[in-house]
């Protein structure tokens, strides 16, 4: 029997829906209805035995679908993807059909064995699984070829058939989130679990470590502070906070690992097994055989990619730290203009000068870095990684190196080239300050306004509308397909170490440069909690056991910074009056200082957390 709409309705009578597929307008009948079957066919046809049903809309056009799925092909799926939940035992296992009953809160009537997101997560899997068989093309569309072995999904969205696949939010739980998360104003923990059960690990680890970093930031700024009073005009005293600096940046990154580890044992995904990774959907090249899988799918020449990196990609890279070098040195030009313009003048007006080109120095730093973001995606993109983390590991390096000299040259120039305190803490503290005001503005305070604008306009034409359909729905799904996507955590990452590096480099000389950044993220918190649940749409969850290459990423920061310190301690009137004969023993001695507090200092911290 040929299966129609009223049947799949029948099919499942609690159908729920929790991912939105929207197709372009205007889509051919004929790929719609292959699309369509290949979902809610049998896996052993090659389907992915999922639920789908039309939204219907005042116009009549069928191009957004709601899929689902039973609850038992949900609990299969999540012994697909290697799920691991708690036993009645207390123990952690992967999860697996036949000994569901061993697994805690598991019955049969118990929908919510799974999360939600969990449920998301298993369908998004299916989908991007599904794979070509004998076809050569997508029906409709002859340009769009097919092999065996090619996902679907992604073909269809590198064709521009299939506009966006995510998942859709629940109305009550995020209320309730939005509650507990931000709704009032409180001193204490977010609510990571709920975060997690919700948002996925990959978000709840970035909370996570957004609260931990703040909370470590606490010591440097309650020492910051009196220690930036009694001392303000004393640029040389900053022998003891370097000194604690250096030990701080070691320390607290170590503890993380503790805490990482215990986060994600409780949630299940430090034990998840990885999973073979797929070839990314930009991934392109001739059709050969994988001599891993033996399947049929695009290869191409590392020799090739290898020269695109080196010949094109590097070069570039060269070229754009070269200039923002160049825009470093027409920032000092300002900086001595306004500084002959103040001993000329000398009046209010004249000393409020002096901060004006470090300000515009920072603007011009993060406009310079959001441009040169795109660039490194496209250069990433087109020098073809096959693997999605490939892909990230190149794009990440790229914009690491270049945002680290955009940010910190300067800081650098006027430390150990002018050997200028005074002005090493104005521009430290214009940079931090000015780039703090500009992201919040530019991530959160605007897409905010902007989806606001939206929502109403929405809501004016849903509430106009004719239909015996569940106006709710029809109106979440409108609202949620026009949110801005979410990305992911690489900008919020890029933002913290960015911060990390700021307060870790070169505090020692502007103490408040904690106290700012506390504040930052306390407000980073609340906003970045608004944008996840008000802004953006409900992005699909991530398993995951760490942060991944940002932790490698800080740690080398760190080791920065501890170099840094100690030069700082080595140039200080205090430590050169303790070698006035011979520096090379002062080189010595802030050599071992480094090597102490880079080995001896983290050793020491790992027994005492064991």
């Amino acid at each position: 029997m040929k299966e129609t709409w009223s049947f799949l309705d029948t099919f499942e009578p609690n159908f729920r829906p929790l991912v939105v597929i929207e197709l372009a307008k205007g889509t051919k009948k004929e790929t719609i209805e292959w699309f369509t079957k290949r979902i809610v066919d049998k896996k052993a046809n090659g389907g992915a035995q999922l639920l789908i049903k039309p939204l219907v809309t005042e116009n009549g056009d069928e191009n957004i679908y709601l899929v689902g799925a039973s609850q038992l092909r949900l609990l299969l799926g999540a012994e697909t993807v290697g799920l691991v939940k708690e036993c009645n035992d207390n123990s952690m296992r992967s999860f697996t059909y036949s000994s569901r009953k061993t697994f805690k809160d598991f019955a049969d009537d118990n929908q919510n064995f799974l999360t939600m997101s969990e449920c998301q997560y298993i369908i998004k899997h299916e989908l991007e699984n599904l794979r070509a068989k004998d076809e050569k093309m997508i029906p409709g569309y002859p340009q769009a070829k097919l092999y065996p072995g090619k996902s679907i999904v992604r073909r269809l969205l590198t064709n521009g058939i299939l506009v966006q696949i995510f998942p859709l939010h629940d109305r009550e739980e995020l209320k309730k989130l939005r509650h507990t998360w931000y709704g009032r104003v409180k001193i204490g923990y977010q609510p990571l679990d709920e975060i997690r059960s919700y948002f996925g690990e990959t978000i709840a680890l970035y909370f996570g470590f957004l609260e931990y970093f703040t909370f470590a930031l606490i010591p440097m700024a309650v020492i910051g502070i009196p220690y930036y009073v009694f001392a303000w005009e004393d640029y040389d005293k900053y022998v003891m906070f370097a000194t604690f600096n250096l030990l701080w940046s070691t320390v607290i990154l170590e503890v993380w690992k503790r805490i990482c580890a215990v986060m994600t044992y409780r949630w299940g995904t430090l034990l998840m097994k990885r999973q073979f990774e797929e070839p990314r959907p930009g991934f392109h090249g001739a059709l050969g055989i994988n001599p891993v899988t033996g399947r049929e799918e695009p290869v191409y020449s590392s020799i090739k990619r290898q020269l695109r990196i080196y010949l094109v990609s590097v070069p570039f890279v060269c070229l754009c730290l070269y200039f923002s070098l160049y825009v470093m040195m027409i920032y000092f030009d300002l900086e001595h203009w306004a500084l002959d313009y103040h001993e000329e003048n000398n009046s209010t007006f004249s000393s409020l000068m002096l901060y004006v080109p470090s300000i515009i120095y920072a603007v011009v730093i993060e406009i310079m870095n959001r441009i040169y973001r795109y660039a490194a995606e496209f250069l990433t993109s087109w020098e073809n990684h096959r693997l999605e983390s490939s892909y990230q590991n190149h794009l990440i390096l790229k914009v690491l190196v270049f945002n680290f000299l955009n940010c910190f040259a300067s800081l650098f120039y006027i430390a150990f080239v002018l050997f200028d305190m005074k002005l090493l803490r104005q521009s430290l503290a214009t940079l931090l300050i000015t780039s703090q005001i500009l992201n919040q503005f530019a991530e959160s305070l605007l897409p905010y306004w902007l989806q606001k604008r939206h929502v109403k306009k929405i809501k004016k034409h849903t509430h106009s509308l004719k239909t015996e359909m569940d106006l709710s729905l029809v109106e979440q799904v409108n609202l949620e397909k026009e949110m801005g996507t979410y990305f992911g955590t690489f900008d919020d990452y890029l933002e913290l170490f960015l911060q990390f590096g700021y307060v870790s480099l070169f505090s020692c000389v502007y103490p408040l440069a904690a106290v700012f950044a506390v504040l930052n993220n306390i407000t980073e918190i609340y906003s970045d909690a608004l944008k996840m649940c008000r802004v953006y749409k409900r992005p699909f969850a991530e398993p995951t056991a760490n942060i991944g290459v940002w932790q490698l990423a800080f740690e080398t920061m760190s080791v920065i910074s501890v170099v840094t310190n100690c030069i700082l301690i080595g140039m200080s009137p205090q430590v050169n009056a303790l070698f006035p004969d011979s520096k090379m023993d002062l080189v010595l001695t802030v050599a071992l200082v480094e090597v102490g507090a880079r080995t001896g200092g983290c050793k020491r911290y790992e027994v005492l957390l064991s």
